[in-house]
Parts: structure tokens; C-alpha cells; sequence
């Protein structure tokens, strides 16, 4: 697997670097204690409120640094790709950021963090400095888990607790809304691959034709491994095996999570269809679908829900600065406006009927859609590999519209109101039977030469 990086030690460091360069001016920092303490915190920061932390290993980006700004974090710390902060990075950034109103940790259920953060808060007490932290536990994916990962879903509570603490509210206030939340989040993942680390031998554990559901953010085994099918059975597995982790009734917040390496135009495509499924009918607010927290080049995606309430609600719906969150939308349906009409007077050829031209055009438009991946892959040596593809498709619309064609007019006065299909027609009929025309084609027993003098004749 390739990847760009220039030294595999430096590839955190650098990559929070790009991260702080590429912010705006005077909205983040870090501190001077790279290489071994890696923090980004707010550039603006007065610690006249409730701070923020949360961290993990890198390898999730944006999480946890890109969640770093008025309205969520304070304070993000980063150990080396799905290793855990140490103790005393920990410790440093609750030293740097924590004034008179002590500060929430938001850590995810990994062994790592917990100890890790829950040995920096002990610290910190002792050092006078008022500390409490929430534990996220979301991963629905091994119910039988004494303790299940924190997954996506502690996106929900960077944001939930941001607000409260943004407004100004207490600690313990603080505290108990983000943990009253936790408890309430669900989260369920996918992928078709395990994730790659840079500078290390990638292993692909899954066959061609295998997904794996409740797969871990690290790469981690999942529940159970599923045939490749299509995309809306996998939104249906994942959706029934969620709405038997959530409570009967209530709105939901929806989150829609790309690992890494799911293309935009896929991720549209899932988030279609899991607002098509069983649980859209209780999701009130969509965010994404957008790579939140990722597991490096993970070809796979996730799906977190929050019950809400009014207040929640509020929570979720705030602005906030870091551009790494998505503004959530409210579930609606999709707006669609009329057809612009054809011009007054123009003619619309009707449909007429040849059973010999239909039979030599169908026959050609088979054949062309037989040639897909082959035109394909000869255009791919030169170009973008699209042209079987798009004589494909143009057969295909001929072959669904063959019945509703002037077939027996001749192309010139055929085109009425069907200028599309009709265009398709007259380039297929005179033009897209070169194939058969050399002899290299036999369809229920007419020659090259038979279909070419049909194709003169019409």
C-alpha cells in the first residue's frame, strides 16, 4: 500500500502542523513540546470557562484536533497513529489549559485512554486542579463486551458538551450533560478493507468478496464477516441491528461517518440509503455524510445515533468554529421541480413499428452493452476509461425506449420530440453496427451483409 509521507517519525507532527498552517490565523496553537507531548489547543483561550480535552492516538482525522474551537474543544492531545497519549501529555495539556473552572475529559473506551487520561486526572487533582471525566462507549458492534469501544459517536459529545461549557455552565453541570448523553449513543460500523499504516506491511485480512461488520477504528476484528452485496442490504443489516440497541421511542440525531476511504459519490449513495431504511423514520437531524473520525484509509463507514431532546437538540444544532464539524439539517425529502415544457409548435414524431429494424437496432445495442469493459478498458490506455460506459448507457436508453421510436420513419424525420433518444437512434441505427458489419457478429442468423443492407434500406 502506498502512502505520502516523508519520515515515519514525523508523520503526526508534521500532519498537525499542516493542520495549524492551514487554519485560520490566530485560532489555534500548539505547544512547544513536539516531539514527545503533541497538543493543540485554542490560540484564544482566557480558561474563564469549563476547558475541554479529548485525544487518542492520530489516524482518525480530523478527530481529535480538527474538533478544536470555540463551541467544542479546548484542547486536543495526539499520541502516535492508534497509540494512546501518554500519561504526561496528558497531564501537560490539563495544566495548559484548565483555569478556576477545572475541565471535562472525554475519552473514548480504549484501555490505553482510560488509563492514560483517568492517571493524568488523578495527577491533576493532586496538583489542585478540578478534573472530571466522561467515559464514551458507543460500539454496538460486540454486545457481549464487558467494555465496548468508543467509536464516532463521541463526536456527539465534544459537541453537546462544547455548548455547555461555551454558555458557561459549571463543571458538574457540564459533567452530567456530557455523560447523561453518552448513555445514550449508539454506533455501528462497516468496511470493505482494513486500514493501511504508513511505513508498515499491510495485511488484508478479507477476502475480495468479504465486508466486515462492527470492524474497529483501529483495523480490529468485528462481529462478523459478510458477503460484498449491495450497498442498501448492508444499510439494512446495520439498521436492524441498531434499532434493537435503541430505545422504543424518541427523535434521533443521525451520524453519517466515512473511515476514510469511501468516495464522496458512495457516501451520497449510503446516505440515501439509510434514510431510505427502517430507522429513517426516527432520525429528525442528519449530520454528514462526511469523514469525522476516521481510521486511516478504512474503505468503510459508520453510523452513530443520539436520542434527543430539546436541549440536545440545541446542542447539536450550535455554530461553532471548527470547520471539521457539519452543520446537522433536518430530515426532508427531496425537492423535485417540473420539466421545462417543449416549445409551442414543435413536432413530436410518433411511435411506429418495424420489426426488422427493432430487431437489427436491439441487436446492435446488445452487443454494444456486451462491449463495456472492453471499450473500457481499451479507452483507459489513452483517456478516462469511460467510453464502453457511455456507449453503454446510450444502448441501454435505446433498448428501454425502443417500443416508443419512429422505427419506421427514417432519422430525418423522426426526431420530433425525442431529440435524445432519437439522436441515439440515428447514430445506432446508421452508424453502431460497425461491429457486425465486418462479420464478426452472427444474431439469429443474419450475416454482417444482411444487416447492413437492412440498415441502408430503412
Amino acid at each position: 500500500m502506498k502512502h505520502f509521507f516523508n519520515r515515519r517519525q514525523n508523520i503526526v507532527t508534521e500532519a498537525l502542523d499542516g493542520l495549524l498552517l492551514t487554519s485560520r490565523p490566530g485560532m489555534l496553537a500548539r505547544l512547544d513540546s513536539y516531539p514527545d507531548i503533541k497538543v493543540i489547543l485554542r490560540a484564544d483561550w482566557d480558561k474563564s470557562s469549563v476547558a475541554l480535552i479529548s485525544g487518542g492516538g492520530a489516524g482518525h482525522e480530523p478527530s481529535h484536533a480538527g474538533f478544536v474551537g470555540r463551541g467544542m474543544l479546548t484542547a486536543a492531545v495526539s499520541g502516535e497513529i492508534f497509540a494512546s497519549p501518554s500519561v504526561d501529555a496528558v497531564l501537560t495539556a490539563i495544566r495548559a489549559v484548565t483555569g478556576p473552572k477545572g475541565c471535562l475529559l472525554i475519552v473514548k473506551n480504549y484501555t490505553g485512554d482510560r488509563l492514560n487520561f483517568g492517571l493524568a486526572a488523578e495527577r491533576a487533582r493532586a496538583e489542585g486542579f478540578k478534573v472530571e471525566m466522561v467515559i464514551v462507549a458507543d460500539d454496538i458492534a460486540l454486545p457481549d463486551l464487558a467494555q465496548p469501544r468508543g467509536v464516532a459517536g463521541t463526536l456527539f459529545i465534544h459537541k453537546i458538551a462544547g455548548f455547555r461549557a461555551e454558555r458557561g455552565d459549571s463543571l458538574a453541570d457540564v459533567a452530567a450533560f456530557a455523560a447523561s448523553a453518552a448513555a445514550d449513543i449508539v454506533s455501528l460500523g462497516v468496511s470493505l478493507s482494513t486500514c493501511s499504516i504508513p511505513g508498515q506491511e499491510h495485511e488484508q485480512r478479507l477476502g475480495v468478496d468479504e465486508g466486515e461488520l462492527g470492524l474497529g477504528i483501529h483495523g480490529e476484528p468485528g462481529v462478523e464477516r459478510i458477503q460484498l452485496q449491495e450497498a442498501g442490504k448492508i444499510v439494512a443489516i446495520m439498521a436492524e441491528r441498531l434499532a434493537a440497541s435503541l430505545p422504543v421511542t424518541g427523535e434521533f440525531a443521525l451520524l453519517i461517518n466515512n473511515l476514510g476511504a469511501v468516495p464522496p459519490l458512495e457516501m451520497s449513495l449510503i446516505a440515501r440509503d439509510v434514510l431510505s431504511s427502517s430507522l429513517a423514520g426516527r432520525v429528525k437531524l442528519i449530520i454528514g455524510p462526511s469523514p469525522m473520525m476516521t481510521a486511516l484509509n478504512m474503505n468503510g463507514f459508520s453510523l452513530s445515533l443520539i436520542r434527543l431532546d430539546m436541549e440536545r437538540e440545541a446542542a447539536l444544532a450550535s455554530s461553532v468554529e471548527p470547520h471539521a464539524w457539519v452543520s446537522p439539517v433536518m430530515r426532508h425529502g427531496i425537492n423535485i421541480l417540473p420539466l421545462p415544457g417543449a416549445p409551442v409548435g414543435e413536432a413530436v414524431a410518433a411511435a411506429s413499428h418495424d420489426p426488422l429494424t427493432e430487431k437489427m437496432v436491439a441487436a446492435i445495442c446488445e452487443h454494444l452493452v456486451s462491449l463495456e469493459v472492453e471499450l473500457n478498458r481499451l479507452d483507459a490506455r489513452a483517456g478516462d476509461g469511460d467510453t464502453g460506459s457511455t456507449v453503454a448507457a446510450g444502448a441501454r436508453g435505446v433498448l428501454a425506449q425502443i417500443r416508443s421510436l419512429p422505427l419506421a420513419d427514417t432519422p430525418a424525420t423522426a426526431c420530433g420530440g425525442r431529440q435524445n433518444s432519437c439522436n441515439q437512434y440515428g447514430r445506432f441505427k446508421r452508424c453502431s453496427a460497425l461491429h457486425i458489419f465486418h462479420g464478426r457478429s452472427k444474431i439469429d442468423g443474419w450475416d454482417g451483409n444482411s444487416i447492413k443492407r437492412a440498415a441502408s434500406r430503412s
